[in-house]
């Protein structure tokens, strides 16, 4: 039976929308070259005696029409203008950059794509510009979300299996947000989860939150994973998995993410 024309056009429109660059793209890639992206740093605490123990690194971008862009969208438009890697690459090393002079028990942690996982080259590049930048890998943490493993996950284990020999921690980023497949669990050289703010919002006044919160702790203990919370916004929250056995957390409560100048890294979480 023939297909209708109709739907013949419709997947060619389709196909064009998903080939064809974001009207931005120019301008990002401009961004990239003349500085125009602002990079940022969200302190993390150690919920035993809330010391400084690193930060992460994030990305903004300030469109003249577009307003404020970051995350997911930011990528998006580099990832259809084809400089996806470009823009991975140079946010690491500015990052890099920025934290090296850190005190050495404090860690960077950087977010990890999909496009990045997807990069024949990734992991050898990202070790290379370590070792060019004297950067001691064990002071790196890649963050992962499920979403960067879908595509491939035998290809992806394979990758960080690799930065991981060499030092770098990996965690499980946005944990819980997703469908929580198990089988990263087992197939994954991970290090930490990263407990996603929605597992967050609810544990100081709703029982079934703080029952999961639980939960998950427990099963990350039995796997010897460190559990990070992010999206700590009250005190409440934060004496609840300090009590419960969080290693680590981040947050508007323990400070917004500012520009690498404004970074005190001698700062400990004050209350």
């Amino acid at each position: 039976m023939s297909i209708p024309t109709q739907v013949h056009d419709r997947r060619r429109r389709q196909d064009r929308r998903r080939t064809e660059p974001h009207p931005i793209t120019e301008d990002l890639a401009e961004a990239i070259t003349n500085g125009g992206l602002e990079l940022l740093f969200q302190p993390q605490y150690a919920a035993s005696d809330h010391s400084l123990v690193g930060a992460e690194a994030l990305v903004r971008w300030e469109h003249p029409d577009h307003g404020k862009l970051a995350g997911d969208a930011l990528v998006a438009i580099a990832q259809s203008g084809g400089i996806a890697r470009r823009l991975s690459r140079h946010i690491t090393r500015a990052a890099l950059i920025a934290a090296r002079d850190w005190p050495p028990e404090q860690c960077l942690s950087i977010n990890v794509t999909a496009m990045d996982l997807f990069d024949r080259t990734f992991a050898e590049d990202l070790l290379a510009v370590l070792a060019e930048l004297k950067f001691p890998a064990e002071r790196l943490a890649l963050e992962i979300t499920e979403q960067a493993l879908v595509a491939d996950l035998d290809r992806s284990a394979a990758k960080l299996r690799m930065l991981s020999e060499h030092g770098l921690r990996i965690a499980l980023d946005d944990f819980g947000a997703g469908f929580c497949n198990f089988r990263y669990l087992k197939v994954l050289p991970l290090d930490a989860l990263k407990l996603d703010r929605s597992m967050i919002e609810g544990i100081a006044h709703d029982p079934r939150d703080f029952a999961v919160l639980r939960g998950i702790i427990a099963m990350a203990r039995a796997l010897d994973l460190t559990v990070i919370a992010e999206g700590i916004e009250t005190d409440a929250q934060r004496r609840i998995i300090e009590q419960e056995g969080c290693a680590l957390w981040q947050g508007f409560l323990g400070g917004k993410p500012v520009p690498a100048e404004d970074f005190d890294t001698k700062s400990a979480f004050s209350f």
